[in-house]
């Protein structure tokens, strides 16, 4: 990339806070232009709403007849709240990741190495992710009008800190496809990009940030879109279905554990009273408790078809989150 004075902007010269504010609005962008695709998304994916669409198309247009064109957004707030603090977070450990691998900051990072430093950086930001994505399909998935704020407040009333992170299990599963995300990402841009690409990577060097580093004349416009794209459909194809497991764990709540009985009447009174026993006394059974009992109960009921319920409008979403990530991405870069 140029700077004003004509010359090549160096690795070295990069401001790591401009880097951090410019992954952040350019974060903000990708989930405001795909956001309504991630709605259609968990409509399909929660078998109590998922009959009500035929299509991606039908239910974008079923969505904004009964909910108006707010209902495609609904839970972006709790994601726009911790967009800062996710992306910092996911860059950082990145690179942190990255440099534990390499033996100087000279060597040349493998896909394999990459995509270590990537799955890595999932498992961190599953810290804040877990939470917001449950508040985001909880309020994704009512039909009618709440807030972020009155969803994560019911949410810890109810179960705690605890009941915030339900799913965790399979949001760190699905997280791990950002190994699957940089190394696609990478292996593109290397197969795309002129070899002077190849020899300008270091330890400190994030996929996303590789245009800047590398200057305008290594890297174009079009190579970048492409790389983002096919990162973005590689990473959703390898994770989808902990994807569908997760929105399904954290669609559903846990059941309430039986009341005691009434004063007076004991628990073996209570069991031989048909009603009161079955009220009282009998625990009801969570399919969705962990993932291994969510995946099992899925394809026992549904097949296997359900885990890839809702992949046509996530890889749809892929192609504009990518494009405005990166062009915005780039823009405020250039700007500066």
């Amino acid at each position: 990339m140029n700077n004003s004075s004509g010359q090549n902007v160096q690795p070295g010269n990069l401001d790591p806070t401009l880097d951090f504010i410019a992954g952040t609005i350019a974060g903000i962008a990708g989930l405001v232009a795909g956001f309504p695709f991630d709605t259609v998304k968990v409509r399909f994916q929660s078998p109590g709403i998922s009959g009500r669409y035929h299509s991606t198309t039908h239910a974008i247009i079923t969505i904004v007849r009964e909910e108006k064109f707010v209902g495609l957004y609904k839970g972006i707030m709790s994601l726009l709240a911790t967009a800062a603090l996710l992306s910092g977070l996911i860059f950082a450990s990145y690179r942190f990741f990255m440099k534990i691998q390499l033996d100087s900051l000279d060597s040349i990072p493998s896909l394999y190495q990459v995509a270590l430093a990537g799955v890595g950086s999932g498992i961190v930001s599953s810290i804040i992710t877990a939470p917001t994505e449950l508040i985001k399909i909880r309020q994704q998935l009512l039909l009618v009008p709440t807030s972020a704020t009155q969803i994560a407040l019911q949410i810890f009333r109810e179960t705690g800190v605890r009941g915030l992170y339900r799913g965790m299990t399979a949001t760190v599963l699905r997280e791990c496809g950002y190994g699957a995300y940089f190394a696609a990402y990478e292996a593109t841009l290397r197969y795309l990009a002129p070899a002077s690409y190849t020899n300008k990577i270091t330890s400190d060097h994030s996929p996303i940030m590789s245009e800047a580093e590398t200057g305008m004349n290594n890297l174009s416009w079009p190579s970048l879109l492409v790389a983002g794209g096919i990162a973005g459909i590689v990473g959703w194809l390898v994770t989808f279905p902990f994807d569908v497991v997760k929105t399904r764990i954290q669609g559903s709540e846990p059941p309430r554990p039986p009341s005691p009985p009434p004063l007076g009447v004991s628990s073996v009174q209570a069991a031989d009273i048909p009603l009161l026993g079955h009220q009282h006394a009998v625990r009801q059974i969570d399919p969705y408790q962990s993932t291994i009992s969510t995946f099992v109960n899925l394809y026992r009921a549904e097949g296997v078809g359900v885990f890839f319920r809702g992949l046509t409008p996530t890889l749809i979403r892929a192609i504009p989150v990518n494009m405005a990530m990166f062009a915005t991405f780039e823009a405020i870069l250039h700007f500066f």
